[in-house]
């Protein structure tokens, strides 16, 4: 069977595959049961693909030439899914976004300028856009340097991303608070759908881990109900077989942030955040009215906010003011992110006239059995 070229990257706290458009099938349908293939899904262990048994590590960017002169490069996120054979396009993905410009120097898309290159990115998922600056000495991609991020291990190259302000309203209902399945909720969209919900409200104290909060089933059932409830409110129509929008637990901050947080993807509990997601988070905490008053410890000066999370924090920039109308609306968000190239080649996909199976690994096969 032939192979496709890709790049697998770790991009913020995910990692996932990227490709070129042009170097897989045009048709939808045919491009998504080839990054089945790819991924190794539907199985739970992803053995037979690229995927890592996680929502965060089966993932794929697809990277093309614009046609929008204002635009370097277009890029789509699909999330694939690990344990059914599905590939959404419903939410985007800011941690594989850091790694969408040094791919596209890397693929001769964009020229790398002697120091640090800008790449202007269109999210097609949304529409979109941001600008990722980082480091090109010499005209390359540098993926080596001093940025220190939780969730990643040692140091890499900063890159710098700054997001437009978005069109879509940054209260998608128009208010600060929603009574949804019974529960207060605040509802924001600042580059991906997020329901803010206090902690407390659910009766947890919102440091649990994330294993603890997984194995909660009765927890599970009453946030799938907020979910499902909230995605017409916000616009999004019948979430039920959807990613979003995602649910981030608010509690008071532990260390020197402004809050903590657990987000759920939309089942799984994240080990981190998401850059979208947390960038919601932080524009929800700015918002008069919203959910995170009394929760959340805001700074006396200056747009930086820390968003505390399972394995440590990330800092985003997030200032958001008035609008013509008085609604709340986003002045600026930016955040540093890190990303490394971890193999540059070909894949081979599984063939296609191979079914996929998700039996249970055998008795006595223990090493390898995933951590669940």
């Amino acid at each position: 069977m032939s192979g496709v070229r890709c790049l697998l990257m770790r991009g913020g706290t995910s990692k996932g595959a990227y490709f070129l458009a042009d170097d897989l099938p045009r048709d939808p349908t045919a491009r998504d049961g080839l990054l089945l293939r790819i991924m190794g899904s539907p199985d739970p262990r992803q053995i037979d693909g690229l995927g890592g048994a996680h929502p965060l590590t089966s993932k794929v960017a697809v990277v093309s030439v614009p046609d929008d002169p204002d635009v370097d490069v277009d890029y789509l996120f699909l999330q694939v899914a690990v344990e059914g054979a599905e590939v959404s396009d419903r939410q985007n993905c800011g941690n594989l976004l850091a790694g969408v410009g040094p791919f596209a120097v890397e693929r001769g898309l964009v020229p790398a300028e002697d120091g640090h290159t800008s790449v202007r990115i269109r999210m097609v998922n949304t529409g979109d856009l941001a600008t990722a600056t980082f480091p090109t000495p010499g005209g390359c991609v540098d993926y080596t340097g001093a940025a220190r991020i939780s969730g990643v291990p040692g140091t890499a190259a900063p890159v710098v991303i700054e997001f437009a302000r978005s069109a879509a309203p940054l209260l998608p209902t128009g208010r600060a608070r929603e009574d949804v399945a019974g529960t207060t909720v605040t509802c924001v969209d600042n580059g991906m759908p997020t329901v803010l919900i206090p902690a407390r409200s659910l009766g947890l104290t919102g440091y649990e881990t994330p294993q603890e909060l997984e194995a909660d089933t009765a927890l599970r059932d009453r946030l799938e109900g907020i979910r499902l409830e909230a995605g017409p409110l916000m616009g999004l129509g019948d979430v039920r077989d959807t990613t979003v929008p995602k649910l981030s637990l608010l509690a008071p901050p532990v260390d020197d942030g402004a809050v903590t947080t657990r987000t759920f993807i939309p089942h799984r509990c994240h080990t981190s955040i998401g850059v979208l997601g947390a960038a919601g988070v932080a524009a929800g905490l700015r918002i008069a009215g919203s959910v995170a008053e009394g929760v959340a410890r805001l700074p006396a000066h200056g747009d930086r906010l820390r968003i505390e999370h399972p394995t440590g924090f990330l800092d985003i920039e997030a200032g958001v003011e008035a609008g013509t109308d008085g609604s709340p609306v986003v002045r600026r968000t930016a955040v540093v992110r890190t990303a490394r190239r971890i193999f540059d080649g070909t894949v081979y996909p599984r063939s296609d006239r191979t079914a996929p199976t998700s039996a249970p690994s055998p008795s006595g096969a223990a090493d390898d059995s995933p951590s669940r």
